[in-house]
């Protein structure tokens, strides 16, 4: 099935002076807001940041020089793009059956300016046409690091460390950037652990349940790995009382209801916070300077189904094609909701108790957190599964400057392009977030969707927020337009079919049956 990402017809610039006049900058280094200041950009990059006074008192001599393209940005916050650390590209040919230009374009529209993709069915080339299209701007999408999933980067199956070895290697030539493991034979999975460091390769896994048994986070780490996705391995790095988790006897892992359903009652299991256990694994990790990327926004809806199956946006931002993946199906992936239980969500909230804890103790103790979303399984919408992933942090116990630097500094020093993205500094590029009002007092002024307010002068119930605009290598993009043009092709999508506007069911309709 054809899937083409159309030209770029979105997007103004880049100039060679714009001039983003009277905001208020959080610089992503977690340094506390600071304003008013003019920022120019020049070409893709960031040329001068201009302190112009103070709150209330505007310094006009101090100001930039006019620009050729001007924004009046007061009552603004502007910060650096952000940086999604997993993230999939499906396109039509993968089972949630949407247009990749849907997703880039939700990634943009929700202030995504970089992306590292974790895995596809697809070859390695597919997605470097991509990076290269998005690197010449040539199509409307974030900077994209490629990670194949080390399991397809061969059609054949990999089964010794020497086949382990080339494999990486020839990764490498194609074009990759970094490797995904999610688990394999021990002697393999090692093996191509450490030729990818010994090549410069960046490494994360998701240590999955048929391999975690030998695989855990301490020993993957000790063998060179840099990254986590998720949280599997690391619970079970803490046991104290027994090598493996508790399984039911009739557990089959390929039963998704079951296998989720277990995972939430995993955390329970560990070693308890502040014990012995608890300190040497963070501790181990803290010295191998281990990144965590907890996607904590991948299982929310495992703690409360109805929240995210009737979140706000998925009425106006998610096409039919995808609401049917998420329904339950014992085929799709994450739709496993065949019969889930108040127990089981009773149990994930706890999952999420200890696992927030021990995420937010390893920030405070000089750990890297990234930011990722893993978006487009479980009520997962792209993009604005991004923007829940920075609340759970706060939840976590993240302050809001700490979420944001998370998203920003973080999130760029893990896929090591520090000197390029991440913060807003004279020389980096020019990728920006300009959202109206203080995200730092409400992260939902993020979402795509605003959020409600009571005008109390009209007495009118209102939406504001939402991004304003997005700039990637210097060029703005109208958050807003992105927007409208997501909301005209689901809003097509579903007529189409002969579907109404608005919220769409989860039970089976009787045309269906």
């Amino acid at each position: 099935m054809a899937d083409v990402i159309p030209p770029r017809t979105e997007g103004i610039g880049p100039f060679q002076r714009v001039v983003l006049r009277n905001v208020t900058m959080i610089d992503g280094t977690g340094a506390p807001a600071q304003g008013p200041v003019d920022i120019v950009l020049s070409g893709d990059r960031i040329a001068e940041i201009r302190t112009i006074g103070a709150p209330g008192k505007i310094d006009e001599s101090a100001r930039a020089a006019k620009g050729d393209y001007e924004l009046d940005l007061t009552g603004y916050y502007v910060l650096p793009g952000f940086v999604d650390a997993h993230v999939h590209l499906h396109n039509l040919n993968d089972a949630q059956h949407v247009p990749s230009d849907y997703i880039l374009k939700l990634w943009m529209a929700n202030g995504v300016t970089s992306v590292r993709e974790v895995g596809s069915d697809r070859p390695i080339e597919w997605l470097a046409d991509i990076k290269a299209r998005s690197a010449r701007n040539e199509i409307v999408a974030p900077h994209i690091d490629i990670y194949p999933f080390f399991h397809k980067i061969r059609t054949t199956p990999v089964n010794d460390p020497v086949q382990a070895r080339l494999a990486v290697q020839e990764a490498k030539k194609r074009g990759a950037d970094g490797i995904k493991f999610i688990g394999g034979p021990e002697d393999v999975l090692f093996a191509a652990i450490e030729e990818a460091h010994k090549l410069g390769l960046h490494t994360t896994m998701h240590h999955a349940q048929p391999s975690v048994a030998y695989a855990n986070v301490l020993t993957t780490s000790e063998h060179g790995l840099e990254s986590m996705e998720h949280w599997y391995g690391l619970p079970e790095a803490m046991f104290t009382d027994r090598k493996l988790q508790r399984w039911p006897n009739d557990f089959v892992n390929n039963d998704e209801q079951e296998r989720f359903g277990e995972s939430g009652r995993l955390w329970a299991q560990t070693a308890a916070p502040g014990s012995a256990k608890w300190e040497e694994v963070m501790q181990t990790l803290l010295d191998r300077k281990f990144t965590l990327d907890p996607t904590f926004t991948a299982y929310l809806a495992s703690r409360d189904l109805m929240r995210m199956s009737r979140a706000t946006w998925h009425s106006d931002y998610t096409l039919p094609a995808l609401w049917d993946y998420y329904r339950p199906n014992r085929s799709h992936h994450g739709s496993y909701w065949f019969d889930w239980t108040t127990e089981d969500e009773v149990a994930w909230k706890e999952n999420y108790r200890l696992w927030m804890q021990f995420v937010n103790e390893y920030k405070n103790r000089g750990g890297r957190v990234t930011v990722g979303s893993d978006s487009g399984y479980i009520y997962n919408l792209y993009g604005f599964g991004y923007v829940q992933e920075l609340e759970l942090l706060r939840e976590a116990g993240f302050s809001p400057l700490e979420v944001i630097h998370s998203a920003t500094q973080e999130g760029a020093r893990l896929l090591g392009h520090e000197d390029q993205v991440g913060t807003i500094r004279v020389g980096r590029k020019a990728d920006l977030v300009v959202v109206k009002g203080n995200p730092l007092a409400n992260l939902k002024l993020l979402f795509g969707t605003g959020t409600l307010h009571l005008d109390d002068k009209t007495g009118k119930v209102e939406r504001i927020g939402g991004i304003a605009w997005t700039i990637k290598d210097g060029i703005l993009y109208d958050a807003r337009q992105l927007r409208a043009e997501i909301r005209k092709m689901v809003l097509d999508a579903k007529t189409a079919r002969g579907l109404p506007a608005g919220a769409m069911a989860i039970e089976t309709a009787e045309s269906e049956q």
